[in-house]
């Protein structure tokens, strides 16, 4: 099976199930140890099927330094349970940590754990933590999978207090999209638990464990769209109120007082968004009744997508800044380097001398006013005559202080090249290009690239797909003022629009973000400027149109697009 080139793992959701060290602080996927709280399986916190008994099989003898298909050595059993264990482990062929399930070929469930794992691959959604192999080696089941080491299950973030509306807003669209594309490929988590959700460094949501965490517990369900819609609410439910929607506490959060009901989040808590609260509620299971003032109960996962849709967008908090201090005044200001007067002194006034009254006084006036007024004559003559002497010079020189601007100067303002510090695909219909070569369109080097697939039609790749495009993250809130795209095909023409957005999300509306400039060439550079430079920490760049290519050693011959770099300047 086809390796990627992310760098992550997530182990084994093992909550609610018994450590292999009890009493004992674990590594969880984000790095943080943490006593991790024990769960309630039942049906009603889970919202899925039964489990089947593992029979007779136990899970494999095996140890710290163990190597499977001697490239996969085993570090660590983070779960022992139901006849498997899950391991952090290291791929030596990679040098990177991964995560590895294992259990025993004649384990009742390790059949369906390699078909679900399997087709879990073939999904290739990034949005997903990924599965990197299945193999039934040495009468023995495994399955490798990503490790994240810079991501955070929600059980954390909710440990510390509910979470910020548009952190919650961002939650339940990313993951309702990612579900509602797995299930359009007939694939079903039946196990999306708040430790299931993990949230990147980056900001961007991601589910572990799509079809492989139930079969390695032998979950099923005969309505999988309504069980992962119903652990959407949950998941909301509790990032809204610190609070399980049943009356059993589980994932370390406490549940609902016994005997009341599912009550809304906005009545449980005070100063929840009403919006995300009926939300909640039109997901959630309430015995096939809905409170008057919701609407229409969503049963799946795409039914989920429109109604967020249709709310109104929640924007992101606006940044603080501390307000500069009181501007004072100084003494020099106040008194051209004498200090200021106090306040209420009087000062002594000096009288001024009395005016010349004599006759020998009149008459030296009149003197001293026809001297000044010759010596004005003659200083206005000769400057003139310099003046008209230097007029051709002050011509020449105009040429050379005055820049297009007509500011009299040759200075300009200087252009900032912006650093990106990481990037994104962006396929907000769920079907990517290459999301693992993202990097190499900022790596600084011309001979690597990212492209997309060979189309039939074109240049504009519309109806058949709106666009492909990726989002690049710029570290911090910066002033966009152009773009630079390298580009590897010629000919026909290429479109590009950017835009800004909130986040490195992989599948954001377009609707949601402002446009910032729009840019079209048949040549391999492409340069976008805006008419005003646009403050921003996410851009998007959406390819619209591509030129036609031949054939080569990666596609076929048709309308497709490769970039080679990409630089920002602000």
């Amino acid at each position: 099976m086809a390796e990627r080139s992310t760098a992550a793992v997530d182990v084994a959701d093992n909550s609610g199930d018994e450590p292999l060290t009890a009493k004992a602080d674990q590594s969880t996927s984000d790095g943080v140890a943490q006593n991790r709280e024990r769960e309630t399986d039942s049906e009603e916190a889970q919202g899925s099927g039964g489990t089947e008994s593992p029979g007779k099989a136990s899970p494999p003898e095996l140890h710290s330094g163990h190597k499977l298909a001697r490239r996969y050595r085993l570090e660590e059993c983070v779960t022992r349970l139901d006849g498997f264990s899950s391991w952090r482990a290291v791929d030596e062929k990679l040098r990177r940590a991964v995560g590895v399930h294992l259990l025993p070929a004649d384990h009742p469930r390790a059949r369906s754990v390699l078909a679900a794992a399997r087709s879990s691959a073939l999904l290739g959604d990034p949005r997903f933590v990924q599965v990197l192999d299945a193999v039934e080696e040495n009468d023995l089941v495994y399955v490798v999978h990503e490790w994240l080491p810079d991501a955070t299950e929600l059980t954390a973030l909710l440990a510390s207090g509910p979470l910020e509306v548009h952190e919650a807003y961002q939650m339940v669209s990313q993951v309702s999209q990612a579900m509602a594309a797995a299930h359009r490929e007939g694939l079903a988590h039946l196990r999306l638990t708040p430790s299931a959700v993990l949230r990147t460094s980056t900001g961007q949501w991601r589910i572990r464990g799509l079809a492989v965490n139930a079969a390695l517990r032998g979950i099923s369900s005969e309505t999988p769209q309504r069980t992962d819609t119903e652990a959407i609410g949950a998941l909301l439910y509790a990032a809204l109120t610190q609070r399980w929607p049943y009356d059993n506490d589980a994932y370390g959060l406490s549940g609902l007082p016994k005997g009341v009901g599912l009550i809304a989040p906005d009545q449980v808590r005070a100063g929840v968004h009403r919006g995300l609260s009926e939300l909640a509620m039109r997901a959630l299971a309430n015995d096939g009744a809905t409170a008057s003032r919701h609407e229409t109960p969503c049963t799946t996962p795409e039914e989920l997508v429109k109604a967020i849709a249709e709310m109104p967008r929640i924007r992101p908090p606006e940044p603080t800044f501390t307000a500069p201090p009181e501007y004072q005044r100084t003494s020099y200001q106040q008194g051209y380097g004498r200090p200021a007067p106090h306040m209420g002194a009087t000062q002594p006034v000096t009288a001024p001398p009395p005016p010349l009254q004599s006759r020998t006084g009149k008459a030296l006036k009149w003197a001293v006013s026809a001297l000044l007024i010759a010596a004005l004559g003659l200083g206005s003559w000769q400057l003139a005559e310099t003046l008209m002497q230097h007029s051709k010079s002050d011509d020449t020189q105009k040429t050379k202080t005055t820049d297009g601007n007509g500011k009299g100067t040759d200075k300009t303002k200087p252009v900032k090249q912006l650093t990106i510090q990481n990037a994104v695909e962006y396929y907000p219909d769920g079907k990517s290009q290459h999301p693992n070569d993202v990097k190499l369109t900022y790596d600084k080097d011309s001979s690597t690239y990212w492209r997309t697939y060979s189309y039939r039609g074109g240049p504009t790749l519309a109806p058949f797909k709106q666009g492909v495009g990726i989002v690049y993250d710029l570290g911090s809130t910066q002033s966009l003022s152009a773009a630079s795209i390298g580009l590897y095909y010629p000919g026909d023409h290429t479109t590009a629009t950017l835009y800004a957005t909130d986040s490195l999300s992989s599948s954001a509306p377009l609707t949601s973000m402002t446009e910032i400039a729009t840019g079209t060439t048949s040549d391999t550079n492409l340069k976008v400027s805006a008419k005003k430079p646009v403050k921003t920490r996410y851009v998007l760049l959406w390819l619209t149109a591509v030129p036609h290519a031949d054939g080569d050693q990666y596609s076929n011959a048709g309308y497709k697009q490769a970039i080679t770099d990409v630089k920002f300047t602000g």
